[in-house]
């Protein structure tokens, strides 16, 4: 319990004395500083994540879309471009 009063109190003096140390360059008011560039690319890069993966969930249901209107040849099995073709 004692190492726990004793962590405790050095985390508190450390948010009490150093507020600028917990702020980032955003909210501190240095909008044009590397370090808020740096956060811009991060925010853009996850953005870009975030996009990549819907687009491919997007495009397998579209895939699925397209498949699903395929006919099927007589003996269940779904037909393809090149069974069109030949017929």
């Amino acid at each position: 319990m004692n190492r726990f009063l004793t962590i405790l109190f050095v985390t508190a003096l450390g948010a009490v004395f150093a507020p600028a140390a917990s702020a980032c360059a955003a909210c501190f008011g240095k909008s044009d500083s590397r370090l808020a560039d740096g956060m811009n690319a991060g925010i853009f890069a996850l953005l870009l994540v975030v996009v990549l993966v819907l687009g491919g969930i997007a495009a397998f249901f579209i895939h699925l879309a397209r498949r699903a209107n395929q006919p099927l040849t007589a003996d269940g099995s779904q037909t393809t471009s090149e069974t069109l073709q030949s017929n």
